[in-house]
């Protein structure tokens, strides 16, 4: 998939514990996770002010075989609409957009030697960052798991 990949959809789904031990130590969550969903295909895990951002099983799938993963520097500031980083496969290099307004906190290092865990695990290993969200608000403009299930097959 060529062009922009990014999640402006996002839902609220309770990841069952074996998903949990694949994301940061420091993501754990209290009760629940929140996750989210854009049109470019991006999805946002959100705990507290804190998101994890990756791309989905659907823009992975269509990307083919990741060779490389241009990754942020920690403290980089993202804005929503913005790229801020860029995936490349066998068939193209899709930006990946920034769903929401925040700072970069962590990167998914292992992804610089390893870019072919976004296809093994793209919504749960093969996250790409996670950043301190600026606006809480702005998760309203996302899709929860159903919405973006029928967004797919529109």
């Amino acid at each position: 998939m060529a062009g922009r990949l990014c999640v402006r959809s996002m839902c609220r789904v309770v990841l069952q514990q074996s998903a949990i031990a694949r994301y940061p130590q420091h993501v754990t969550p209290i009760r629940s996770f929140a996750v989210y969903y854009t049109e470019d295909h991006e999805w946002v895990n959100v705990t507290g002010n804190k998101a994890v951002i990756g791309i989905t099983d659907h823009a992975q799938d269509s990307l083919g075989d990741v060779v490389y993963v241009e990754l942020p520097d920690v403290g980089t500031e993202i804005e929503v609409g913005e790229e801020f980083c860029s995936v490349e496969s066998v068939k193209a290099v899709g930006e990946v957009i920034a769903p929401l307004d925040g700072v970069v906190t962590k990167v998914n290092e292992t992804l610089s030697e390893n870019p072919q865990l976004i296809n093994d695990e793209p919504e749960a290993g093969g996250w790409i960052v996670e950043v301190e969200l600026s606006d809480e608000s702005q998760l309203d403009d996302l899709m929860d798991k159903e919405g973006y299930q029928r967004f797919l097959t529109e």
